[in-house]
């Protein structure tokens, strides 16, 4: 993000899919500042800036082998009782009992406002999504993580989010563009 210093603009460069560029447009609304969004594509079709730019697409190769990583442990650990399936499910829990003491009975993670805590945690809603599609498990539930499920739906619902959160299926789509992935 820049600031140009003769007429103060706001600019700020990324991709759609970008979880750091994403944070800024939600942030950057929630604080009504008006900027100028200057995207880099990533879609079939669209004109692209040089990719040096942005942090997503400079990471995709690493991410690529994170993502296939994660589906053959996941795949490994789809039988009940798997120690390091316990272990996730053990820190989602702590993840969903955090969530439910921070929030002090509001939808967001400070109380009724989207917060600096929620915008960081929107990262894992699409990946968490990919993941979840991709290998079948599914990682938040209404029955273990209640408070979260419904803290991503309210999440990517609220107005300061829903122009800019991706859907799951431009995720997934996404993901199985860039990683070769069926």
């Amino acid at each position: 993000m820049t600031q140009n210093g003769s007429n103060g603009t706001v600019k700020l460069l990324g991709t759609w899919s970008s979880p750091f560029a994403l944070r800024g447009r939600i942030a950057l609304h929630l604080n009504s500042v008006e900027y100028e969004y200057i995207e880099e594509a990533t879609k079939p079709g669209r004109q692209s800036l040089p990719s040096r730019h942005c942090s997503f697409l400079g990471s995709l190769r690493r991410r690529k082998v994170l993502l296939n990583r994660s589906m053959r442990w996941l795949e490994r650990k789809k039988t009940p009782g798997g120690a390091a399936a316990g272990n996730l499910m053990g820190c989602l829990v702590a993840l969903e009992e955090a969530f439910q003491k921070s929030s002090k009975g509001g939808g967001f993670c400070g109380g009724e406002n989207i917060g600096f805590v929620d915008i960081v945690c929107e990262a894992i809603v699409g990946p968490f999504s990919v993941i979840e599609v991709f290998s079948g498990v599914k990682l938040l539930s209404p029955d273990v993580t209640p408070g979260l499920v419904q803290w991503a739906e309210r999440f990517r619902a609220h107005e300061a989010v829903k122009p800019y959160m991706p859907s799951v299926a431009e995720f997934v789509e996404f993901a199985k563009q860039k990683l070769n992935a069926q």
